[in-house]
């Protein structure tokens, strides 16, 4: 299995606490997926970005289908959703 180092919340500074600050007010902590890429907070702040605009920007999909959407597409990749 690989291993990717992640910084702690706790030492994150700049950028990189900003972010992990907006996690945990959005969701009331840092989730996996967000925390694998805090050895890079510029591209964890544009993934979380195009998440945003494919989740609740404007769309002919209702939210609820881009969520099954994500679920199924996990799925099918063998990733935990």
């Amino acid at each position: 299995m690989p291993f990717i180092e992640q910084i702690p919340v706790s030492k994150a500074t700049g950028l990189l606490r900003k972010l992990f600050d907006e996690a945990i007010e959005r969701s009331g902590r840092v989730w996996h997926i967000v925390h694998i890429m805090s050895q890079n907070p510029q591209a964890m702040d544009a993934s979380m970005g195009l998440y945003r605009v494919i989740m609740f920007g404007p769309s002919p999909l209702m939210r609820w289908q881009r969520e099954m959407l994500a679920v199924v597409t996990s799925k099918a990749n063998d990733c935990f959703y």
